[in-house]
Formats: structure tokens, C-alpha cells, sequence
């Protein structure tokens, strides 16, 4: 017997279980509409399973909570080293600018290394990430 779940459905389905405490009303869609989108585009049928989902995605508020949250040193992971045109010697770059914020690169860099092993899902509001 197989059951067939709208978005709302799928999305009210998995705020019931316990295991999808960490993800936000917006996440949980975000993630069933990605989840839908590739039923869409390789013609499978994806199996409704909660836990599976809870274990293979995490939702982080953004790109610094992931790299908090997996990195011991993610300034030495995703930073990149220049060369100082006055001194002629290779220096690590500041991960901030001069107002405190973090550079845009340093960003792009969390996000490529997110994208190349693994799932980013961008949403209003945070991301998806697949563990």
C-alpha cells in the first residue's frame, strides 16, 4: 500500500515526528519541495521516511553555523593565503573586512565545498545541508 502526499501533506507529516525538532516549518518545505523536484526530474518515487530524512539533511540558520558546526578551524579551512605586494612573503587574508563582516568570498568558499560534497538547499530563512 503506498500513500501519494501533497507538499503540505509531506511537510505536516514530518513536523509529527520528534526527529524533525531541528527544522523549521520553511526548512521541512524546503527540503520536501527538493525532495519532490527530483522525483520530478529522474522519474522515481522517493519512500516517505522521516528518520532516514532527519539523519541524511540538517537545517543551519547559515553558511557560518555549518562551518561552526563542522569545522574545528574553518577561518584556516575556507580563508585563502596572498601574496603581500610590500613584503614580497605569502600572509593569510583576513576572513573579515574592515567593518567586521565576513568577506563574500569566504562564503562562496563554505558554499562550493557544501555543493561539491554533498546538498545545498538555499531557502528564506537558512539552508539544507545533506550530512
Amino acid at each position: 500500500m503506498k500513500n501519494t502526499y501533497t507538499t503540505e501533506q509531506a511537510v505536516n507529516e514530518l513536523s509529527k515526528y520528534d526527529c524533525f525538532d531541528s527544522f523549521s516549518y520553511e526548512g521541512t518545505k524546503a527540503l520536501v519541495e527538493y525532495i519532490e523536484s527530483i522525483e520530478e526530474d529522474c522519474g522515481i518515487e522517493v519512500e516517505f521516511d522521516p528518520v532516514s530524512l532527519a539523519c541524511d539533511y540538517a537545517q543551519y540558520d547559515c553558511l557560518i553555523d555549518y562551518a561552526d558546526d563542522n569545522f574545528m578551524s574553518w577561518q584556516e579551512q575556507f580563508g585563502i593565503d596572498y601574496d603581500n605586494p610590500l613584503t614580497g612573503e605569502q600572509e593569510e587574508q583576513s576572513i573579515h573586512d574592515c567593518d567586521g563582516i565576513i568577506h563574500d568570498w569566504v562564503l562562496c568558499n563554505i558554499e562550493d565545498y557544501i555543493r561539491d560534497n554533498g546538498t545545498l538547499i538555499e531557502f528564506d530563512g537558512g539552508i539544507i545541508v545533506s550530512k
